[in-house]
């Protein structure tokens, strides 16, 4: 051919501008074109890079794109940082991106057929018979090579979920977080939770948010960050729960005096009472009524006192016994925070052999908790605020899905979660300390939290701004369609239920955090509520990749154990029927079941469907069949053979 090649530059600088712009849409788009699609070879490598960037789930913006393209040497060859501006302004609107995705799709194809009928025009044109130029041209057609397999898109298609919003926090708060996060080289999402924490420690039990109506959220927060063994959690949790522990001893030193003199008030009159006891034993029939009355009388003036118990904030390794006993001591307040997720396992019956998750539920609802003991009549705490921060390994977030109870009974559901990217490996060594001014108002802020609140019985109730709640009722009306079953978060609709409650309470902690006591006595604002669904909308990005580990939507985790029996089996080609008879009929009970599943990895690159063979004579039509991706078939780095043949 002697003329340019049908291709429109215009639509390959649009689809790739479109990734770039919404990152977003890289799975989408990837679906419909592939690398070999393009043109002109930059975009072809440029679109290569793009989609192996989404694959590993690093950042797919300009920025990024132009840095990876920098440490591989190619950026200049590609036109340098300004060409992938000029791709971006290309692009109308982002939206369209599927559509010029199928013009070069659709291009490609034809360059495609014009190859073919090049060649057969150049067979044509020469002394070949005429029946062998046909049977050429068929051959051809034939052996036209399959297009080629792109990188495959991770089965959920999210991208690594946003850091922490640092800046919807008030600044002493914020201040703290980065410098933590700085000084520690840690993700920021590991400070700003146990900040969150260290706040819901401060408040629990002495805070509600009046939602509307009867509708209050009790302003206690349960906190999961998952990072890896050596992501220095221990440093991070000392620094920010050090001041909650000072608070603790001076509630401590405060309370000492009234414990003493309580204990020694109950010992004189337990005395009295024995005496006046003795008294009325040893007396006759004539004055034994009246002295009867008086031990009586004494007996109950020493059952009436009541020896403070030390004040406690904090526990760490504790079982659920445990944890009622303390809420009932300390009036419903205590905080179970640790760097690490044992407790998880003491939850699901470790010691016990049975899992005891009755207290943690009560404890983040702050409905009634009645606590028995042996030695004493039953206690009960009105309304329990437990908080809960921690940090687990990745293996124990796979663990709790599969403990007895933990989602079906809701725990679960009442996590915020927070998985973000680990920097082992990325760390600056000789980071600068904390400031002491930022960790000094940071310390004196959070004990004086405690300190205001600690006398408190009844908890004060914050209320909101008409405009608050008028934010309040769009966010409702945002997030109940995807509650539905054919909606985004239907695979989570436990933990997106309670989304709004948590917004409010993360709303009431920001409120009080920034006004401190004076915030008591005023109403929640909008821009507070903002930042809070700002914080809400990272922990709602989070808890998706949370729940997707641990294997929350039964398509994808289908998916993948269909992905596993591929990876055991090493099967580069198989049928429906194959793949039905090797696979458990506890998980796929008909054949049909199957089809979702199968979509779905077609439709993320693992599968590729092969074309029907056409059904000749009687007997049933031949089982659908499927190509499979090589990458599936090889661990990551490594290039062996791939074996041939089915395995039934």
């Amino acid at each position: 051919m002697t003329r340019t090649p049908p291709h429109d530059e215009a639509a390959e600088q649009a689809v790739i501008g479109s990734a770039l712009l919404s990152p977003r849409l890289v799975a989408e788009l990837a679906d419909l074109v592939q690398p070999s699609d393009f043109y002109r070879p930059a975009h072809v490598e440029l679109w290569q890079t793009v989609v192996e960037l989404h694959a590993s789930g690093a950042p797919g913006d300009p920025i990024a794109v132009a840095a990876h393209l920098a440490d591989l040497g190619s950026l200049g060859r590609l036109g340098g940082a300004p060409y992938l501006h000029t791709l971006i302004a290309s692009v109308p609107t982002s939206a369209n991106g599927p559509h010029y995705a199928g013009i070069v799709a659709d291009y490609a194809r034809r360059r495609e057929v014009a190859e073919l009928g090049s060649r057969l025009t150049h067979l044509a044109g020469s002394n070949s018979d005429t029946r062998d130029v046909l049977a050429a041209g068929r051959a051809m057609l034939d052996a036209a090579p399959a297009p080629a397999w792109p990188s495959p898109m991770p089965l959920t298609a999210r991208h690594t979920p946003r850091p922490f919003p640092v800046s919807a926090l008030p600044s002493w708060l914020a201040d703290m977080v980065s410098a933590v996060a700085e000084f520690t080289q840690t993700p920021s999402d590991l400070a700003g939770c146990i900040a969150l924490a260290a706040l819901s420690t401060a408040a629990g039990g002495r805070l509600e948010v009046e939602v509307r109506g009867s509708w209050r959220e009790p302003a206690n927060l349960f906190t999961v960050v998952v990072l890896p063994p050596g992501s220095r959690k221990s440093a991070v949790f000392t620094t920010l729960i050090r001041p909650l522990l000072d608070a603790e001893a001076k509630l401590i030193e405060r309370t000492r005096p009234a414990i003493i003199e309580a204990e020694l008030a109950l010992r004189v009159a337990a005395k009295a009472a024995e005496r006046a006891a003795n008294a009325a034993a040893a007396a006759d029939d004539r004055g034994r009524d009246r002295l009867i009355a008086d031990a009586t009388a004494a007996a109950m003036t020493a059952e009436a006192i009541t020896v403070p118990p030390l004040p406690r904030l904090i526990a760490d390794d504790i079982t659920s016994e445990q944890a009622a006993s303390l809420l009932a001591e300390q009036g419903g307040r205590l905080a179970v925070l640790s760097p690490e997720g044992g407790i998880f396992a003491t939850l699901a019956g470790r010691y016990s052999g049975a899992p005891n998750l009755e207290v943690f539920l009560k404890g983040h609802a702050g409905d009634m908790l009645r606590v028995d003991r042996r030695s004493r009549p039953a206690e009960h705490v009105d309304r329990p605020a437990l908080t809960l921060g921690l940090a687990v390994q990745p293996e124990v977030l796979r663990d709790i899905a599969q403990m007895p109870g933990f989602r079906g009974k809701g725990l679960l559901a009442r996590i915020l979660f927070a998985v973000p990217e680990n920097t082992v490996g990325r760390r600056r060594i000789g980071a600068e300390p904390i400031p002491m001014a930022v960790s000094s108002a940071y310390a004196d802020r959070l004990r004086a939290f405690v300190l205001g609140l600690a006398d408190r019985c009844e908890p004060a109730v914050l209320r909101l701004t008409q405009e608050a709640n008028e934010r309040v009722l769009a966010l409702e009306h945002d997030i109940e369609p995807r509650l539905a079953p054919s909606g985004g978060w239907a695979h989570v609709v436990d933990w997106g239920s309670k989304y709004v409650g948590a917004i409010a309470r993360i709303a009431g902690l920001l409120h009080l955090a920034e006004h401190l006591l004076g915030g008591l006595t005023s109403p929640i604002s909008a821009g507070v509520l903002d930042q809070a669904a700002e914080i809400g909308a990272y922990f709602a990005e989070h808890a998706l990749s949370a729940f997707d580990d641990m294997g929350a939507d039964p398509l994808v985790d289908d998916a993948r154990h269909v992905l596993g029996w591929v990876e055991r089996s090493q099967t580069e080609r198989f049928t429906k029927r194959d793949l039905f008879t090797a696979l458990s009929r506890g998980r796929f009970r008909k054949a049909a079941d199957l089809d979702p599943v199968l979509n779905l990895l077609v439709g993320h690159g693992y599968l590729r469907a092969v074309p029907s063979a056409e059904r000749r004579g009687a007997g049933r039509s031949p089982s659908p069949a499927w190509l499979v991706h090589p990458d599936v078939l090889r661990p990551a780095g490594t290039v062996r053979p791939i074996s041939a043949g089915r395995v039934s």
